[in-house]
């Protein structure tokens, strides 16, 4: 699979794309940091703008983070809590306060879902490693 210049699909969606399935394949290890942005430029013949429009799409999806001073690596795996909500509870999403963020360690563009019971203090559990068990 390669960049096609002429395709319809925007070429930093094409790099995201050909990114993604490398990292899927395993080439990329969670943890492991990608090559520099001006390498991916090279390797694949596109500008520094695309290389970073691509790897933006590919944090917005979770696939990676991106650390200031020590570039992008794929997101790290973590194991999943399963958070039982069962009776009257409602639970939403949204994106953590400053506060959150530091205590439950996540990293940008991480949401939290929040789970609210009657007659209880609110939970709030990182959306990347939480799975909620829905009772009767």
């Amino acid at each position: 699979m390669s960049i096609d210049p002429g395709s319809y699909t925007p070429i930093y969606r094409q790099l995201a794309d050909l990114l993604r399935v490398r990292i899927e394949a395993g080439e990329f290890a969670p943890g492991e940091s990608l090559p520099s942005e001006t390498r991916i430029a090279q390797e694949y013949e596109v500008g520094r703008d695309t290389v970073r429009d691509a790897l933006a799409a590919l944090r917005n999806e979770g696939a990676i983070i991106t650390v200031k001073g020590a570039g992008s690596q794929v997101r790290p795996q973590h194991d999943v809590a399963v958070v039982r909500v069962d009776g009257r509870a409602r639970v939403a999403a949204r994106m953590p306060s400053s506060a959150e963020k530091r205590q439950l360690k996540l990293t940008d563009g991480t949401p939290v879902l929040v789970v609210h019971r009657e007659g209880r203090d609110e939970e709030v559990h990182p959306a990347d490693r939480t799975q909620l068990d829905v009772g009767d």
